[in-house]
């Protein structure tokens, strides 16, 4: 007990001591002198350095999976799933990220559970034989399924801590920061993948872990892939629309 008194006594001469000789500046960091960002003029806008996924006007950036040009309705600012089509994939390619992306589930409601408002955003798609890591778009208003399914879950994976979903017919958002997953030259996983969501402006998920590609029947698995690749909509069948779409790269 004596001794660690005088390491505990000894600690603290030490660091008065040693604090002395220590200037403000020499704790300062200067360097690397962050980038300027412009941000938007509310939340929904999309900052400077903000790439534009759709602009209202057409899906110029978007095609299925052949290569086609993207064949969803697009009308008055927004686009809608057209069902039987097929999914539309980004035609860059993305990594870590901020996705900003509103959606808005049929008011013609039809069927309950999954069959009501499914289609999904699919980040780092075109993995085979996963199908990249989903965050699921549902109408969860009033409409029970199984919680790791309903809107705002990391598919099959976690569950919203909350569910913040609006009536259909009416616009909601989500934001999400996407932490890719990284493998090393053996295709093992050195790091997994990480996602925090946003739902209206609600906290769902808190850098919550990814436990792999996304399996409807089965359980999530990493396979290694490219660092970046597409995002990806899914076509449920059901008529979900989506606006202003745009993304950060991190």
């Amino acid at each position: 007990m004596k001794e660690k008194i005088l390491f505990t006594l000894y600690s603290l001469i030490f660091g008065i001591l040693n604090s002395q000789d220590i200037k403000p500046e020499d704790t300062e960091v200067w360097d690397p002198e962050p980038e300027i960002v412009t941000p938007g003029n509310t939340f929904r806008d999309p900052p400077s350095d903000a790439i534009v996924l759709f602009n209202g006007l057409n899906l110029n950036k978007w095609e299925h999976k052949n290569g086609e040009p993207a064949e969803w309705d697009v009308k008055d600012g927004y686009f809608t799933v057209k069902p039987g089509s097929g999914n539309i994939l980004t035609k860059d390619v993305f990594g870590s990220c901020q996705l900003h992306i509103e959606f808005m589930s049929p008011t013609n409601i039809k069927g309950n559970g999954q069959n009501r408002g499914n289609s999904g955003i699919f980040l780092m798609d075109n993995i085979e034989p996963g199908d990249g890591y989903e965050v699921q778009v549902l109408d969860s208003y009033n409409n029970r399924t199984y919680s790791n399914g309903q809107a705002g879950s990391i598919y099959k994976q976690h569950v919203p801590l909350v569910n913040a979903s609006k009536k259909p017919g009416e616009w909601q958002t989500y934001d999400i920061i996407f932490k890719a997953p990284v493998f090393n030259k053996n295709g093992e996983v050195e790091s997994p993948a990480y996602v925090t969501i946003f739902h209206n402006g609600v906290l769902i998920q808190n850098n919550s872990q990814i436990q792999g590609h996304i399996k409807h029947i089965g359980y999530p698995k990493y396979e290694s892939h490219p660092s970046k690749l597409p995002i990806k909509l899914q076509d449920h069948a059901s008529l979900v629309s989506f606006r202003n779409i745009w993304i950060r790269k991190l």
